[in-house]
């Protein structure tokens, strides 16, 4: 069982940076991909970024790469977002997910197997 907490979200202006974070309880964090999604108004959750259990491979949504960078710490049972060069349409609530058994390369929410309570993001423009 983890247990997922997300952090480090608010209110940015476009062109601005934020870091996510999102600890996990639970002593086999290390052996779980990680990921994070987004949901906006109105539209399904889509994902964003992932990393692998030893942090050594990652893969991103097109539209955030070069912006995003995904990162864990396994020390500390966290996983970051730092993103940058913020735009409104990044806004969303964004979710950290944890997937037991599955590759980097994992976009579908439903293949993760434990899911944070979110955190707003809000770029203004």
């Amino acid at each position: 069982q983890v247990q997922l907490v997300e952090s480090g979200g608010g209110l940015v202006q476009a062109g601005g940076s934020l870091r996510l974070s999102c600890a996990a309880s639970g002593r086999t964090f290390s052996m779980y991909t990680m990921g994070w999604f987004r949901r906006a108004p109105g539209e399904e959750r889509q994902f964003v970024a992932s990393i692998s259990w030893t942090g050594g491979s990652t893969y991103y949504k097109d539209s955030v790469k070069g912006r995003f960078t995904i990162s864990r710490d396994n020390a500390k049972n966290t996983v970051y977002l730092q993103m940058n060069s913020l735009k409104p349409e990044d806004t969303a609530v964004y979710y950290c997910a944890a997937g037991s058994g599955i590759g980097v390369v994992t976009t579908t929410p439903s293949r993760y197997d434990y899911w944070g309570q979110g955190t707003q993001v809000t770029v203004s423009s």
